[in-house]
């Protein structure tokens, strides 16, 4: 499992861009997570699922809600994993209105989700392998600060803990 100090796992994540611009097409578009997070520091918070009810009443509008303090507090990225495909991230992200605040990022095949050991087995459920509930502060793709979520948790992974941690880093 991932732990502090510990680098970000090679893995290419999706993004739907709605426009066209700075080298990425209408659609879904591949993000090199190790050349992504290279140079930055980047509020990084994972769900087990887009649409999912913590996920959208609380989880993802708390970064919202505080996306101009994390970038006062020097991070320059606030992204959201889960694993779905760019195309459900896209209407996620229209849906919560995180357009210039938030990267919604697909992990479609769970493959960063499993490379991070931070998987959540919900095949009992119906929705096979997601993402575990959890945040972490990455400078320049080092893992500073990482807050894992019990399961059906949601105490630790939160807007409010991580920019804590950004403003004490």
């Amino acid at each position: 499992m991932i732990k502090v100090g510990d680098r970000l796992p090679a893995a290419t994540l999706m993004e739907y861009s709605e426009v066209e611009g700075n080298g990425c097409s209408i659609g879904p578009n591949p993000v090199d997570v190790q050349q992504a997070a290279a140079g930055k520091t980047i509020a990084l918070f994972a769900v087990p699922g887009a649409f999912t009810p913590t996920c959208s009443a609380k989880h993802v509008p708390g970064y919202v809600e505080h996306a101009a303090a994390f970038k006062a507090a020097g991070v320059d990225e606030i992204w959201c994993l889960s694993v779905n495909d760019a195309f459900v991230m896209g209407a996620w992200a229209r849906d919560q209105k995180t357009g210039g605040k938030l990267r919604m990022l697909g992990d479609g095949s769970a493959a960063f989700a499993q490379a991070t050991g931070l998987t959540l087995d919900l095949t009992g459920r119906g929705m096979g392998v997601r993402s575990n509930r959890y945040s972490m502060l990455v400078k320049d793709g080092v893992v500073e600060s990482l807050n894992i979520e019990a399961p059906g948790k949601f105490e630790v992974s939160d807007a409010a803990t991580l920019l804590v941690q950004a403003k004490a880093a």
